[in-house]
């Protein structure tokens, strides 16, 4: 089978150029879902590369494509000589290099053994490799064969027409946890108006997005657990003089090592003061303070996180509504490789009385449900402020905040959007959500509500209406 494909690529290889110049508007909309899923600078292998163009359209910093076709590989050689390219098998593919992506576009409707395919690709991971799926949708079936027909599409050796269930199924079987999916382009042709209507909007709507041509998966290797990791622990407060030394003395000894950030906020009950006492009488931790010049949940969380050393970041809330004796779990979740940003749900277990407002509680529920949809990943509580990641992969999300700006006074959503853009696989964590014991909560139903509706419509366009 494999030297039919081969045959076959190899006598299309002069034709290639054509094709995508005849297709042009549909080659710029994939390779757009691409540019969104990758960020530029990374190490990128593409297995079934052809003649280069979409790898080459990745901008990384290390670029490897290997196919069977001979011909396609002399042609990608010729166009972009940046870049690497190999005659070769995946099985045959042999460098000690690791990648950031694998990119397998149109790929697995080709192979004979697609579990084979996938637990070869092993080799070239790590625990942050991401392996990027695209695939035609089975509802297209008969209207890309009748395309091949006219010529209007570049002919493929199709045997599998394989659904989402399928593949996620491979590829639990080959050792991978799929992350989240995507799926774009309803309309392949360009027609004026018409076409940016049908792709911009229509196609990402709930039930018609079932229908758009190409499929992504976005999936990651599940890989041993590491070792032991240190912790940062950061606590934004704001007049929770009341909290701080339970905020230390509650807080159970894991990991490796831990150390505490307070950031305060321009507090009028002394809390500041009150954190300068903890550190003096708590010589045996490693705890810093620092004192916030901006405003806002949303910039005290940077700047601790800034400030942090160790290999965990977390964020506990000094109002101690998510106790500090379940912060084990989120490390536990985190080390074990279950999730790469953990985020904690309060929707699970019942609350304490007044512990959240009726008001609040319909507002999560609505987010919940308005978020899971937009961002292709399961969240039942966008707004719980215990948030974990490591923090190499939260300078990853610093170094892309340019694409989504300095938009969220909470915090929460420039970590949640970060996470998903840098497709980390997201965990939530029920926790036991209590009522405060001192002070009055911060949040603003009205003001701060209308500020989260601004944030969806600023999200929808950065990332579901691209």
């Amino acid at each position: 089978m494999q030297l039919e494909i081969k045959q076959h690529y190899d006598a299309l290889a002069p034709e290639r150029d054509k094709y995508r110049a005849r297709n042009k508007y549909y080659y710029s909309l994939l390779e757009q879902q691409y540019r969104y899923l990758i960020p530029e600078g990374k190490k990128v292998l593409e297995v079934g590369c052809s003649t280069g163009d979409l790898l080459n359209t990745l901008k990384p910093s290390l670029g490897v494509g290997i196919d069977l076709s001979g011909k396609c590989i002399a042609i990608a050689r010729q166009k972009y000589p940046s870049l690497k390219f190999y005659e070769s098998t995946i099985s045959d593919f042999k460098t000690t290099e690791k990648f950031d992506y694998i990119i397998l576009s149109g790929l697995l409707g080709e192979l004979e053994d697609i579990q084979g395919f996938l637990e070869s690709l092993r080799t070239f991971c790590t625990p942050d490799t991401r392996i990027v799926i695209e695939y035609y949708s089975y509802f297209w079936q008969y209207i890309l064969k009748a395309g091949e027909k006219i010529r209007a599409k570049i002919p493929q050796k199709l045997q599998n027409w394989i659904t989402h269930n399928d593949i996620c199924n491979f590829l639990l079987l080959a050792g991978f946890d799929p992350i989240k999916s995507e799926r774009c382009i309803l309309f392949p042709r360009y027609i004026w108006g018409v076409s940016y209507l049908l792709n911009k909007f229509v196609a990402k709507l709930p039930v018609i997005n079932a229908l758009t041509l190409n499929h992504f998966v976005v999936a990651r290797a599940i890989l041993p657990p590491e070792k032991e990791f240190s912790v940062s622990i950061i606590v934004p407060c704001r007049n929770e003089k009341g909290n701080i030394p339970a905020a230390i003395s509650r807080t159970p000894q894991f990991g490796l090592k831990q150390e505490f950030i307070f950031v305060e906020g321009g507090s009028k009950d002394g809390t500041y003061e009150e954190v300068e006492r903890v550190i003096r009488e708590n010589p045996d931790k490693k705890i810093t303070l620092l004192k916030q010049k901006g405003i806002g949940k949303g910039d005290a969380v940077r700047l601790g996180f800034e400030h942090a050393q160790y290999d965990i970041l977390m964020i506990l809330d000094a109002d101690l509504t998510v106790a500090p004796e379940e912060l084990p779990k989120f490390y536990q979740a985190i080390k074990e490789g279950h999730g790469e940003f953990i985020n904690g749900c309060r929707l699970v277990y019942p609350m304490e009385d007044e512990a959240m407002r009726f008001l609040n509680l319909l507002g999560n529920k609505f987010f919940s449900l308005f978020f899971t949809w937009l961002l292709g990943q399961r969240f039942k509580d966008t707004l719980c402020g215990t948030k974990v990641m490591f923090r190499k992969q939260y300078l990853d999300l610093v170094a892309n905040r340019k694409y989504f700006g300095d938009f969220d006074p909470f915090g929460d959503f420039d970590l949640i959007f970060g996470a998903i853009k840098l497709n980390l696989k997201v965990v939530e964590l029920p926790i036991r959500y209590k009522s405060r014991s001192y002070g009055t909560t911060q949040i603003q139903r009205f003001r701060h509500g209308w500020l989260l509706l601004q944030m969806c419509a600023f999200a929808m366009r950065k990332i579901k209406f691209i």
